[in-house]
């Protein structure tokens, strides 16, 4: 659970977002076509155990999504995602978003979250294109798309050279495949389509997101338990 001290902010800081990222493991990852399944898919979430949560900017109503989530489930932290140009951004702000992601580097982008104190992670693939934003300043980076890559074994090549830089792979991280992506090194992950298969979003089914959320969290706590041990 996120602890109070860092909720009672109404931004989070560099240095606690990489110990929330380290601490959570897992953004729930919502692009939702109506905002009432938004809001219960991010509810579910939170039940099974969820406290980062990003909303897709090609949501339906993306800014009232995050404005009502910061309301709903105030012991969460409430992101936008897909974030393209300097108008969603802030827009994204304005909505009380705590922290943005984007497929794509923007400088621009990442000079206003910075300024807005608000943690910038930027989608990146090759370790040139890591290492730049890394250097202008990134809090952490997205992997994006890691399946199309090879999956845990391109990350793991990755933090080889690139040591202690946080990576949060997206784009074909499953249920099945989280748990390899912490082994590999990832600071944490983002799932969608796994974490909510579109059938079970169609037949409202929560209780399944909410069961499938829990054992995710299971998964990679034993994963963690694992290479500590290790």
């Amino acid at each position: 659970m996120i602890s109070n001290s860092i909720l009672s902010r109404p931004q989070t800081t560099f240095d606690s977002w990489l110990s929330i990222l380290r601490q959570e493991r897992i953004i729930a990852v919502i692009r939702s076509p109506r905002f009432d399944l938004g809001l219960a898919m991010a509810e579910a979430a939170s039940k099974g155990g969820i406290s980062l949560i990003e909303i897709t900017w090609n949501s339906d109503q993306p800014q009232d999504l995050i404005a009502e989530l910061r309301v709903r489930i105030p012991h969460c932290l409430i992101g936008a995602g897909t974030i393209l140009n300097g108008e969603q951004l802030q827009e994204a702000i304005a909505s009380g978003a705590q922290f943005i992601f984007s497929p794509h580097f923007d400088p621009k982008l990442l000079t206003t979250a910075i300024r807005h104190q608000i943690p910038y992670v930027p989608g990146v693939l090759s370790p040139t294109e890591i290492i730049t934003a890394w250097q202008a300043g990134a809090s952490a980076l997205k992997v994006f798309p890691i399946k199309a890559m090879g999956g845990s074994e391109y990350l793991k090549s990755l933090k080889s050279p690139l040591g202690e830089i946080p990576l949060i792979p997206t784009g074909g991280v499953t249920l099945d495949n989280a748990a390899e992506m912490i082994s590999a090194g990832a600071i944490a992950v983002g799932l969608s389509g796994s974490l909510f298969p579109k059938e079970t979003i169609q037949n409202q089914n929560w209780t399944q997101i909410i069961e499938q959320a829990q054992q995710l969290k299971n998964k990679i706590h034993n994963q963690d338990r694992q290479n500590t041990i290790n």
